[in-house]
């Protein structure tokens, strides 16, 4: 029997897949946590097989409890589930010690696909991220202005607030945010915003 812990801070998504994970014979959901110090408390509790848990958590993200998990028990395995396919999250869960990371429009037979494969100590990663070119943190390159200004548009700064804060002209941000865009290969200002905030690197 795959022990599987569910970390996701929307109950109602937790909720759906416990209730179509009932029908798998070889999977047993013994455990769920809506944010991460509650799942770090849960894995110490219930030792499970494998742990899928959200990116985005309050508390302790999903990067940070991957970490402490995998230090902690390496033997269990880490599935990310999330709704952002950026390069970056993916790097960043696979640094942590991740061995899957699956979408969360992925089919359940996905989902169910990667607990078994994991629990034979492979690794599984969703096809709509394994079409991309995943870069490493070394492969990044960003000036220091420009890891100030991916900061502050993550906590929802405008190009003109942050302009304000840095004593430098409008312009001159929305320069730096096409640079950006370039460099992380992101596409239009929704993707850059949710970029940033997925994005965990020190700053």
């Amino acid at each position: 029997m795959i022990r599987v812990v569910i970390a996701e801070d929307h109950q109602s998504l937790i909720d759906g897949i416990k209730l179509s994970l009932e029908y798998e014979e070889d999977i047993s959901v013994v455990g769920e946590a809506n944010d991460g110090e509650v799942l770090i408390a849960l894995i110490r509790a219930k030792r499970p097989d494998i742990v899928i848990t959200d990116i985005r958590m309050p508390k302790c993200d999903g990067i940070c409890a991957t970490k402490t998990i995998k230090k902690e028990f390496p033997d269990i395995k880490v599935i990310a589930f999330s709704m952002f396919d950026q390069s970056e999250a993916v790097t960043q869960m696979k640094l942590a010690g991740a061995s899957g990371y699956i979408m969360k429009n992925s089919s359940l037979k996905k989902l169910v696909e990667a607990i078994r494969e994991v629990a034979k100590n492979n690794l599984f990663f969703d096809d709509a991220i394994m079409s991309k070119d995943t870069v490493t943190k070394e492969d990044i390159i960003l000036s220091s202005r420009e890891k100030e200004i991916l900061r502050l548009i993550g906590e929802g700064k405008t190009s003109q607030e942050i302009a304000d804060l840095l004593f430098i002209g409008k312009s001159t941000v929305d320069t730096h945010r096409k640079n950006i865009l370039k460099k992380m290969s992101i596409q239009g200002k929704t993707d850059l915003i949710r970029f940033a905030v997925e994005r965990k690197y020190d700053f």
